[in-house]
């Protein structure tokens, strides 16, 4: 199949299922950060690697296109981080750690406070450029590795928009085709596509949904 071919299948399929992968993906959030971050499971997955062994099918690493899980941020600069402090504090708000883009708890302000600290926040950042944030290709680079580690079984993809989530190219659901784009570039197949986007998931899903119902059968 040419990547022309897959591509429009893959957006068809996408297009399909885009409300039930939203559910799945924003639902699984809560977890992603554990499971990605969990030292004891990344030792059992080099020590699966290692054996040969092979682990229960009903487990799926959702990694989240958040811009500090995908890429260590660099440090802004001082003047940024002072132009940032003075502007919260104009604005009544607290301080927030250096590495914060600024915006933390404007959600408190009223509608035209808020507004105006956007605006202010945006003639900041043109002044003090924040550092670069992950891209689309630098998520991808990250389902790669892995992939290679525990396998495409066990791999899924989720956003995490309204929690802070995006990376450059994929800020919000309008740009995700940005990622399957990248992933077939890459030599992704449309079945290993459709896997990471909604499969993994929710096959792991299905198979907790039979174990509990033999549970309460018993």
């Amino acid at each position: 199949m040419t990547n022309a071919s897959t591509i429009h299948s893959a957006r068809q399929a996408m297009a399909a299922s885009s409300a039930r992968l939203r559910m799945a993906v924003e639902y699984s959030a809560a977890q992603n950060r554990r499971r990605e971050t969990s030292a004891f499971r990344r030792k059992q997955w080099l020590a699966s690697e290692r054996s040969g062994r092979q682990y229960s099918s009903r487990w799926s690493a959702q990694l989240v296109a958040f811009n500090s899980y995908v890429k260590t941020p660099a440090p802004p600069s001082p003047e940024r981080t002072r132009a940032i402090a003075a502007l919260r504090a104009e604005f009544g708000l607290p301080a927030q750690g250096a590495a914060g883009g600024g915006g933390g708890g404007i959600n408190a302000l009223p509608v035209e406070r808020r507004v105006e600290f956007q605006q202010r926040m945006a003639q900041l950042d043109g002044e003090f450029p924040p550092p670069p944030r992950a891209t689309v290709k630098d998520f991808v680079d990250h389902i790669d590795y892995a992939v290679k580690l525990i396998g495409i079984d066990h791999v899924g993809i989720s956003s995490d928009f309204d929690g802070g989530g995006g990376v450059d190219g994929w800020n919000d659901a309008s740009e995700t085709f940005n990622v399957t784009l990248e992933l077939v570039r890459r030599g992704y197949t449309e079945e290993q596509i459709a896997k990471l986007w909604s499969g993994n998931l929710w096959r792991v899903m299905d198979e907790v949904q039979q174990v509990a119902r033999r549970l309460q059968a018993e």
